[in-house]
């Protein structure tokens, strides 16, 4: 898996803003990365150094519109936290 494959985009709320104080930056990911294979593709496309990644996975909510029932994807984020020598992900400065 390439890693541009693994980061699928960043996750901008108003909580993962707060969390960018504490060097923690949040993604949405492939379902199938684990932790390491996640950890190698931030450094490789941010060019940072990587301490700690936390997964949760989200499972798609059932949604239905008149007749029509269905179900929202199932996704996974991770929350990746930095060295403290590490530079910053520009990313999320704007």
């Amino acid at each position: 898996m390439l890693a541009h494959d693994i980061i699928r985009r960043p996750i901008i709320t108003e909580q993962s803003m707060d969390q960018v104080q504490e060097r923690k930056y949040t993604f949405e990911v492939a379902k199938g990365a684990n932790k390491i294979e996640i950890k190698k593709a931030i450094e490789e496309i941010f060019k940072v150094q990587v301490e700690k990644v936390t997964t949760i996975n989200y499972i798609g909510k059932p949604k239905r519109q008149g007749v029509f029932a269905g179900k929202r994807a199932d996704w996974k984020k991770a929350v990746v936290k930095l060295t403290a020598d590490s530079k910053t992900i520009e990313l999320f400065e704007s």
